[in-house]
């Protein structure tokens, strides 16, 4: 090959592109200018790192990329369980600088940019006693949560956060600005309704908001972990009738000793049962978790009145960004029976680290009230979701950790529905569209050809992947 044929050096192709970027831009040697992810299990090691300053940035790094055939990853708020945000090839395009939210409170709209967290919508919406339904913990990014479908605290009154999207602004793979809605681009918008970073970087959400807050009736009881099998029973039982104005969950972990919690809870395994009343009484809303409070022998009981940004980032502190190793899996359950219920106290008590957890979630409510084929988010109907997260601080104990998840999911096999939920999905040597089958079902082939139609040489492969359609 004559030089005049040469490909382009890593060096070469850098000074190029900070040319046209006004963020930074990084190669392999270069310090990391990109947001520190979560999961600590996956090292992120792209050839070039570019810090977009806004949507422009993003339209050159991706101009960029396609030209010099890299794969792109995305890094919203850099929460993925599964390490999609952490590529070890290509090109990394962090939004970390793009974290603004404008809430319009006359229309009940929000307009939060690609890399803000949910910490960072919440305290713009509450501000006005408005909510978009979030995540569960505040450092979670906006974007991955909403494009892989979003359960949070007021799911079951206000549906999951893809239910409350209006319109995104998107970069394409070609480098187009797109603005997706239910009147332009249809089909993209609801492909990025639950169907992941297949489609392009969003670089900007629009959310419809309802009312809440400030203050909810919070409810948060800690009892023995000895009691987890007789608790989750009652639970279930108070789940099955509870209004849509409830959303719960139970949570099994051994509770870390914090200064600012009960001392007979540190270092202690417990059973946790947490819920959110979003209605506007939150007086009348404890009152009818009441039953919540009283499933067993109580350790310590938090639940009151609270601001509801304080229960957003009530479990913040069990997920430090980048300080702990996770790995994750999740099944639907059509029904939590039992047999159900043994299994899931055998594996509470074979926990391998102290902050691995079994969280089952309730499901319904609004949640249930959009058809499944109305979003790419396909699962509906289940009432209930468990997730089995592993989180610990050492690579010695990674295949420990992991194995417990992998057989924790194969127990709760029999009892599952097939279906999983992505964003609690991690990969640990799996093939790219591994679980996209099971999560997003019948909504699967539409799915292919949007993606023929915007990404048709899988230029955004770096995720839950989506083939597109031949």
């Amino acid at each position: 090959m004559s030089e005049t044929m040469a490909p382009p050096s890593v060096g070469s192709t850098l000074d190029e592109l900070r040319t046209q970027i006004r963020g930074p831009v990084a190669g392999p040697r270069d310090p990391d200018p990109s947001r520190p992810a979560y999961n600590a299990m996956h090292a992120s090691t792209p050839d070039v790192v570019v810090r977009a300053s806004g949507t422009a940035d993003v339209v050159d790094a991706v101009d960029h990329a396609r030209t010099h055939s890299m794969p792109i990853a995305v890094r919203g708020g850099g929460h993925s369980i599964a390490g999609l945000s952490s590529p070890t090839t290509g090109m990394l395009i962090d939004l970390a600088d793009m974290r603004a939210v404008h809430v319009d409170p006359h229309a009940n709209r929000a307009v939060v940019q690609g890399g803000a967290l949910w910490a960072d919508v919440d305290r713009e919406t509450q501000a006005y006693g408005l909510v978009a339904p979030g995540g569960v913990v505040s450092d979670t990014g906006v974007a991955g949560l909403t494009l892989g479908g979003g359960y949070g605290w007021v799911r079951r009154k206000y549906g999951l956060t893809v239910d409350q999207l209006v319109e995104a602004e998107i970069v394409t793979a070609d480098g187009r600005i797109l603005t997706a809605s239910d009147k332009e681009h249809p089909d993209l918008f609801w492909a990025l309704k639950g169907g992941g970073g297949n489609f392009g970087v969003v670089t900007s959400f629009t959310f419809a908001l309802n009312p809440l807050g400030p203050l909810v009736g919070f409810s948060a009881t800690f009892y023995p972990a000895e009691e987890y099998a007789s608790v989750l029973r009652g639970w279930r039982d108070f789940a099955d009738g509870a209004p849509d104005e409830v959303s719960s969950l139970v949570v099994a972990l051994t509770f870390p000793a914090d200064p600012h919690m009960p001392p007979q809870l540190h270092d202690r395994p417990v059973v946790i049962v947490g819920a959110v009343h979003a209605g506007s009484d939150p007086e009348l809303g404890l009152a009818e978790t009441a039953p919540l409070r009283a499933l067993g022998t109580v350790l310590a009981d938090l639940s009151g009145p609270a601001p509801f940004t304080g229960v957003q980032s009530g479990f913040d502190g069990l997920f430090p960004r980048g300080g702990q190793r996770s790995f994750w899996k999740s099944q639907y359950l059509d029904a939590l029976t039992d047999d159900a219920i043994d299994t899931l106290t055998a594996l509470a008590n074979e926990r391998p680290s102290p902050l691995a957890m079994i969280e089952v979630m309730q499901m319904g409510g609004a949640i249930a009230h959009v058809d499944p084929e109305a979003t790419a988010f396909a699962q509906r109907d289940a009432p209930h979701l468990v997730a089995i997260d592993s989180n610990w601080a050492h690579a010695g104990d990674d295949a420990r950790n992991v194995a417990w998840v992998r057989d924790a999911w194969d127990r709760l096999t029999p009892y599952g529905n097939g279906e999983v939920y992505l964003n609690f999905s991690g990969r640990d040597g799996a093939a790219p569209d591994v679980g996209a089958d099971t999560a997003l079902g019948r909504n699967l082939a539409r799915l292919g050809r949007i993606k023929a139609q915007y990404d048709p040489d899988n230029t955004f492969r770096l995720n839950h992947n989506i083939a597109p359609a031949a």
